[in-house]
């Protein structure tokens, strides 16, 4: 049985960052990664699809996240912050990440959809 991993996320708008008249809005988006299963995993791989309000899509793909691959007990959690630039106001991420077992079985495991946004845009 696959280690059961659970991805949940927190996005915010980055006003100091961003330009709205140059079409620039940056969006930072915590993600938060816990094992709840009894095995051990490590994060290989991630793979993101990026949409902006106009359906523009951008593939974003690499080993690990923010540098790091990291190795996940049963009951460990790993957070992590990053960022994501956006043409448009309103946007939504998903994707994967690829986990490896301690014996070298592999999966993956979704990343649900969520929304970029200014505050207040969407209700």
């Amino acid at each position: 049985m696959n280690p059961v991993i659970k991805v949940s996320a927190q996005t915010r708008y980055i006003e100091k960052e961003s330009d709205p008249a140059r079409q620039r809005y940056v969006f930072a988006y915590t993600i938060l990664i816990e094992n709840l299963g009894d095995k051990a995993a490590r994060l290989r791989n991630r793979h993101w699809l990026i949409t902006n309000a106009q359906g523009d899509v951008q593939e974003v793909q690499g080993p690990g996240v923010v540098g790091e691959q990291p190795h996940l007990q049963p009951g460990e959690s790993f957070r992590y912050t990053s960022a994501a630039v956006l043409e448009t106001p309103v946007g939504s991420m998903h994707g994967h990440y690829q986990f490896e077992m301690d014996d070298g079985a592999r999966f993956l495991v979704p990343i649900p959809a969520f929304s970029l946004s200014l505050p207040n845009l969407v209700h």
